[in-house]
């Protein structure tokens, strides 16, 4: 949910006053443990966890066992230890990417196209007409007449006239004529 939804959710029907809660969710998204990185942005940059304003004005036994020199200490060492959670960080979120990618193209319906079959062309991958959104979004239909690669095919109009660019199956769309 970006931070804009969230504003506006909190703020209800009155929609004044946006300026002064810009802090509060800004801190709230800074402070927040992301799922793919399981760590705070601001403690990926600062190397230590931040302290909330409640928790400062609250006595709790953070704050009242609190010691200057072993803070000092205790931020060197988080200093030092910040670098390889990057690292940690970084290396969760690739594997989390990887999951999504293996569970996203596990259930893709690979297009085949035949020599010869008819296709329509997405009007958006070759942006050959500006049309607005109101016009067309296939072009076409057209003829496979050749195989580049695996999902690249090579086209040519009913005519005849062999189209230029090598196309991909997932700008084209198999023609039922």
């Amino acid at each position: 949910m970006d931070i804009m939804h969230s504003i506006r959710a909190r703020l209800g029907m009155k929609r004044n006053g946006w300026v002064n809660e810009i802090p509060k969710f800004l801190w709230a998204h800074r402070m927040t443990h992301k799922n793919n990185t399981r760590e705070t942005p601001f403690s990926l940059v600062y190397g230590s966890e931040a302290l909330i304003p409640v928790e400062i004005t609250v006595p709790i036994e953070k704050v009242l066992s609190h010691s200057e020199g072993e803070n000092d200490e205790r931020l060197r060492t988080n200093l030092n230890y910040a670098e390889e959670r990057r690292e940690m960080a970084a290396i969760r979120e690739a594997t989390n990417k990887q999951r999504i990618a293996k569970y996203y193209d596990k259930r893709v319906r690979v297009r085949t196209y035949k020599v010869g079959d008819l296709v329509w062309r997405n009007n958006q991958a070759s942006r050959a007409q500006n049309t607005g959104k109101l016009g067309p979004n296939w072009e076409g239909p057209d003829k496979v007449i050749g195989i580049s690669n695996t999902r690249t095919y090579k086209l040519a109009e009913l005519k005849g006239n062999p189209i230029k660019q090598a196309w991909h199956a997932t700008a084209l769309k198999k023609c039922y004529m």
